[in-house]
């Protein structure tokens, strides 16, 4: 009797504990995404969504120009490292032998880990010193590295949960195994992709390290992906350093810019998600 009294006595301190450790992780976040909505949702406005910044001093101003230029630099990130992500994940999942399938798991596995501004190091000393010029370009391509791993991991995980009767029939049905792959296999494994890559969006569209040694930021319309360009996060920085006001005001409505796009990008990922749980048999 004692030892099932002290049991649930133990049972009852663990669930407990369990729960307020839950609690004091979402009241942090909760907190930390109050806090910016409250001090965000004065600046934003018609003005600072649709207007290029003032120049130093003035009041007022907008964000558009890294809007846009968040845009155009994390798309080109995604055109660059979709395919190699994708055609990685897929030779992981079904065509991988030996040692080297490992090495590249291995691999994948270090670079998640490595520190975002390494990467803008690593882009620089790549894209920007040998032509003594700044461009998105180049943040893009540090986006793109980022983004890799993610894509890689999520995509052979997706494919790999494409029954193996799929591909077999149509094997049994005379179609070579790299057509069957991109017919049959790719799109059932698809929603789940997308997840993965809306999940690496997410991961690259607040990062402001890289920006510093590869976009630069700009204050006026820039669209031409080879020269200094202005993105969203690096006007986070940029104001909320500012001795102005005016900016620091400004960089909370950019911070929950921000904030806004990476929830959104969450709930869409785990909406397709529950979508493909849904649909699986």
């Amino acid at each position: 009797m004692k030892s099932y009294r002290s049991r649930r006595i133990a049972d009852a301190v663990g669930v407990t504990w369990s729960f307020l450790c839950a609690f004091l992780a979402a009241a942090v976040l909760l907190i930390i995404l109050g806090y910016i909505v409250v001090k965000g949702a004065a600046a934003i406005n018609w003005q600072f969504l649709t207007q290029l910044p003032h120049p130093v001093g003035i009041e007022g101003g907008g964000v558009a120009n890294g809007i846009v230029g968040s845009i155009i630099t994390v798309g080109i990130a995604v055109l660059i490292a979709s395919p190699i992500g994708i055609m990685t994940g897929l030779y992981l999942a079904l065509f991988s032998r030996g040692g080297f399938a490992s090495t590249v798991r291995f691999l994948s596995d270090v670079l998640s880990g490595i520190p975002s501004i390494t990467i803008g190091l690593f882009a620089y000393a790549l894209l920007v010193a040998p032509f003594k010029h700044f461009s998105a370009l180049s943040a893009s391509f540090a986006f793109a590295v980022l983004m890799l791993p993610l894509l890689v991991r999520t995509s052979e995980e997706a494919i790999r949960s494409v029954p193996r009767a799929i591909l077999e029939g149509a094997l049994a049905l005379g179609m070579t195994t790299f057509r069957s792959t991109l017919r049959i296999v790719l799109p059932v494994a698809w929603p789940s992709i997308v997840t993965g890559l809306l999940l690496a969006i997410a991961r690259v569209a607040g990062e402001t390290a890289p920006l510093l040694f590869t976009a630069f930021g700009s204050p006026f319309w820039e669209l031409n992906p080879t020269n200094p360009m202005a993105v969203l996060s690096l006007q986070v920085f940029t104001y909320a350093i500012s001795p102005y006001r005016s900016q620091n005001v400004q960089s909370w409505g950019a911070a929950l810019l921000l904030v806004v796009a990476v929830l959104a990008l969450n709930l869409l990922a785990r909406v397709l998600l529950r979508t493909r749980i849904r649909a699986a048999p």
